[in-house]
């Protein structure tokens, strides 16, 4: 890990949000060593030395909680804390998390295990910690003031319950829930099946991955915490595009790919040149009679997603939300269309007055990702990402799955770009086009059209606002 710290307490500093005959079984006993990960960089699975075997998972990003055990329990520590996150190259957020990052670490554990999270509060507010998906006693499920007391500034509570079924699950605080999950207070819970199981395969690779949104102005650190619809930041695990790691897989590796939803928004998920299957949800496995093959699943809010496909087609296939607006990155509302708009004579006039005002859209947006516009310090371009051919005009929620024959099992690292066999990449025609072929039954306007306006009108071209970028609303 990339750095440890260790709160090595006595029993009077440890509070519990649950019953005394849990703290009884743990007051005496030192807590776990909390680890600390500050690198954005996808972490290698940790493949578990002690407990139960299991396939780990790999989390986009992110990395997995190490544990202790003790007497048959799993022991996890939890840091609640501001983070600094770096969503992409050169763009940094000030939010909040656990053990260094924003998501938290994914806890992973085995059907049937006693876990026993020890939870330290290092926010300036009070939190809790919600087990999302979980059964679980009612004073464990971490809604403060309903469930248990909020943890104080400074203390630490300890929740303890047996993993009781396998499946995909989240964990945030459910104490000012707007402002901490605003600022990035979220993470990954996996619990793997004990023994084989009727509804759950084995694959060669598992990912994980929070979707999450946040509003930040250009040139800002901190995000906006009362947003409730105008994000203008769509990421994977806090991160944008390009900073979001490719998924390199195998080819013909079976692949799972997990996601869950803690944006305000849903978002319809969209993988290129595969079809998958969704096979489990928030509730757990799906029945097998239920599933049938997409290209899009839709992640509605609250909700987790399990996909599984074969990667048998090689190549750097997209793989993003559909949602056009969720991969562009610091996107500005209330911006006029002005396609098709001459702008040439005023801008000449303006930029007398301002030196560095540019011209939004006259031509479309793809301008944007190619232009070196002067932008704010701390601000992740709108449209950005180099490919082999060229700009990939892309941000928030966007990535590729990597599908290479000779990459080696258990390998993630990045293998470059695809290198395409001669003749299958599309390419500029040359020649003459051939005339289209038209069946001789085509048809026609099937009704007469009726009470139209007696003068034709035409749609105009709203006017542009004065101002570049300093008159944009975001």
């Amino acid at each position: 890990m990339n750095n440890r710290r260790n709160f090595l307490t006595g029993a009077g500093a440890i509070t519990t949000a649950v019953a005394a005959a849990a703290v009884s079984r743990v007051a005496m006993a030192a807590l776990p060593e909390p680890m600390i990960q500050t690198k954005p960089d996808t972490m290698a699975p940790l493949v578990p030395n002690t407990g139960r075997p299991y396939n780990p998972v790999v989390t986009l990003n992110g990395w997995t909680l190490p544990w202790r055990m003790n007497q048959g329990v799993k022991e996890f520590h939890l840091v609640a804390e501001p983070v600094v996150r770096e969503m992409s190259p050169g763009f940094k957020a000030h939010l909040w998390g656990y053990n260094g990052q924003s998501p938290g670490p994914t806890i992973e554990v085995v059907e049937g295990d006693r876990v026993r999270i020890f939870v330290t509060n290092k926010l300036p507010e009070h939190t809790s910690v919600h087990w999302h998906g979980q059964r679980l006693p009612n004073g464990m499920d971490g809604v403060a003031g309903l469930n248990q007391p909020a943890i104080p500034v400074g203390k630490t509570f300890v929740y303890e319950f047996v993993a009781r079924r396998p499946g995909t699950f989240m964990y945030h605080p459910h104490a000012d829930e707007m402002t901490q999950m605003a600022m990035g207070m979220m993470g990954f819970w996996i619990t793997h099946p004990k023994a084989k199981h009727p509804l759950i395969d084995e694959v060669d690779r598992d990912f994980v991955f929070l979707l999450n949104a946040y509003d930040i102005d250009p040139g800002a650190y901190t995000p906006k915490i009362m947003t409730m619809l105008d994000f203008n930041i769509w990421s994977w695990n806090s991160r944008v595009f390009p900073g979001i790691d490719p998924l390199v897989v195998r080819k013909n590796d079976k692949v799972r790919i997990r996601m869950g939803n803690l944006t305000m928004t849903n978002h319809p998920i969209h993988l290129h040149g595969h079809e998958f299957l969704v096979t489990g949800t928030d509730g757990g496995p799906t029945p097998k009679s239920t599933r049938w093959y997409e290209v899009t699943t839709d992640v509605a809010v609250g909700q987790m997603r399990q996909i599984e496909f074969l990667a048998d087609e090689e190549g750097d296939w997209a793989f993003h939300c559909h949602k056009s607006h969720h991969t562009m990155n610091a996107m500005g509302h209330d911006v006029p269309t002005l396609i098709g708009v001459d702008h040439r004579k005023i801008v000449s006039e303006i930029t007398k007055v301002i030196p560095d005002y540019m011209v939004m859209g006259e031509r479309g947006m793809a301008d944007m990702a190619e232009m070196d516009m002067p932008l704010p310090d701390n601000t992740a371009k709108m449209m950005t990402g180099e490919g082999p051919f060229g700009s990939v005009e892309m941000g928030g929620m966007f990535s590729m799955v990597k599908v290479r024959k000779n990459q080696k099992p258990g390998d993630y690292k990045d293998p470059g770009w695809y290198k395409h066999p001669p003749g299958e990449v599309a390419y500029e025609w040359s020649g003459a086009l051939p005339n289209p072929a038209r069946f001789a039954a085509q048809g026609g306007q099937t009704m007469k059209v009726q009470n139209m306006p007696a003068k034709e009108v035409e749609v105009q071209v709203r006017k542009p606002k004065m101002g570049g970028m300093g008159g944009m609303k975001h």
